[in-house]
């Protein structure tokens, strides 16, 4: 999201303020919470293509409805880009999906009120306007060449650089959607042990939340063509980041990675100027031409932190990012299962117990495979579906000892309903949409425009 020029924040003089930056988000157990992002495909009803931005039918089209429920719009260059309200955002991703940033929360349950708000505030102004949401990993039948950029300066930037660097930047940017849950920590340590666990078990729940077996229409021989997307994006800012399992791993280590890691823009006056592959260090150093005059801000830092795709990323929270889109239960399910592993501390040890031998290259073959074989991928001489129900029941014992009650009386045990499934029968979602395809749907992927819709 855009910051207005005046919102830079202090100027960088030191290293200590970077790793401050992180620091100061430790934050007491008993204020922790809950925040869930995720994305949709928005797609006509009639032709089931995406949508551009502009038309009485497109994204911009959308965001402006929205605004009848007391969404406030923020513009870039005279286009509304986003829409904030109650420390909420929607946001678009390059090629207009569609994503809601929850505000942070103390439960689940709010976190699904939230989630079916937001649903229904958007499929009344998409009904109206004949447009539909999908909930996929990957989208399901447009090519590159089909889906139109939105109007965000960034994006130029990052289109242009993301080529030079992977073959499969530009269908990260265009053709792929994920839920995302992020957490609290109350010390560095925490941090630490935290973004173990939830880096050495995320390929535990990409392979649940597999849903991305269609490309331009046809079966693409993945459970996860997204997650397998970015193993081919941009080596320099996404993968496992074997250093998190050093001694020593802290902030400090965490801010000389980003420090070495390109960056792409640099925003100041409402313009994005392109400082792609250039060093941040260099920046603090006043040694980058594009920008001279300008001094690194602490605003320009944040920025950078977003630069990176690591499938766990470090913020002023922790994000999970392995997930493919999916339906409404799975948007839900997704904060259950990293709420109930990492927010009970009994449970948080029992996760780190279970995986804290894995070695980096165990790790790295696991994700790797992952993509293609989703449940049925082999580790340490068991199936990844057994794997994964050790990692739900856990899930499931730190959300039962939380004993966040709802109004009915009921904890929050019940989000994670179709992992239970998921695990009981070894299918993810993508499993049932490829015997869907060469079944009942008669080889179209047509039929998942309905299917999956919001």
């Amino acid at each position: 999201m855009s910051r207005p020029p005046e919102d830079q924040g202090a100027p960088i003089t030191d290293k200590a303020q970077l790793i401050e930056w992180f620091s100061s988000a430790v934050t007491p157990r008993s204020d922790w919470k809950v925040g869930t992002e995720h994305e949709k495909f928005a797609f006509r009803l009639s032709d089931h293509k995406r949508l551009p931005y502009e038309g009485s039918d497109g994204i911009g089209a959308i965001l402006n409805g929205l605004k009848r429920f007391g969404w406030e719009g923020i513009e870039e260059k005279g286009k509304v880009i986003a829409l904030t309200q109650n420390r909420c955002a929607i946001t678009l991703e390059p090629g207009g999906q569609f994503e809601l940033s929850g505000a942070p929360l103390d439960n689940l349950h709010q976190t699904c009120d939230e989630v079916h708000t937001h649903l229904a505030q958007v499929r009344e102004v998409c009904d109206e306007l004949g447009v539909g949401m999908l909930g996929l990993g990957f989208d399901p039948t447009s090519t590159r060449e089909d889906i139109t950029w939105m109007p965000k300066g960034r994006y130029g930037i990052m289109s242009a650089y993301m080529p030079k660097k992977g073959s499969l930047g530009l269908d990260m940017m265009k053709r792929t959607c994920t839920i995302q849950a992020n957490l609290d920590f109350e010390s560095e340590a925490d941090m630490v042990e935290k973004y173990r666990i939830s880096l050495a078990l995320q390929p535990i729940a990409t392979a649940l939340f597999a849903n991305s077996p269609f490309t331009e229409g046809k079966l693409n021989g993945f459970r996860t063509f997204r997650s397998h997307v970015w193993t081919d994006t941009d080596p320099d800012r996404c993968g496992m980041l074997p250093f998190v399992f050093e001694e020593g791993f802290g902030f400090e280590r965490y801010v000389d990675y980003l420090l070495d890691v390109p960056m792409y823009f640099v925003y100041r006056d409402g313009q994005y100027i392109d400082v792609a592959g250039k060093s941040f260090r260099d920046f603090i150093d006043g040694k980058l031409p594009e920008v001279a005059g300008h001094t690194a801000s602490m605003g320009d830092w944040s920025d950078h932190t977003t630069t990176v795709f690591q499938e766990v990323r470090l913020k002023k929270y922790i994000e999970m990012r392995g997930a493919d889109g999916g339906p409404w239960g799975r948007i839900c399910a997704l904060p259950a299962l990293w709420v109930g592993l990492l927010y009970d501390p009994g449970v948080q040890d029992q996760a780190w117990q279970l995986c804290r031998d894995w070695t980096v290259q165990e790790q790295e073959e696991l994700r790797n495979a992952v993509p293609r074989h989703g449940l049925a991928a082999e580790f340490r001489g068991r199936s990844l579906k057994d794997w994964s129900a050790d990692v739900v029941d856990l899930a499931r014992e730190g959300l039962k000892r939380r004993a966040r009650l709802d109004y009915q009386g009921s904890d929050e045990t019940g989000y994670l309903k179709p992992l239970e499934e998921i695990v009981a029968t070894g299918r993810s979602q993508a499993a049932d949409l490829i015997e869907a395809y060469n079944g009942r749907w008669n080889g179209s992927v047509d039929p998942v425009f309905e299917e999956l819709r919001y």
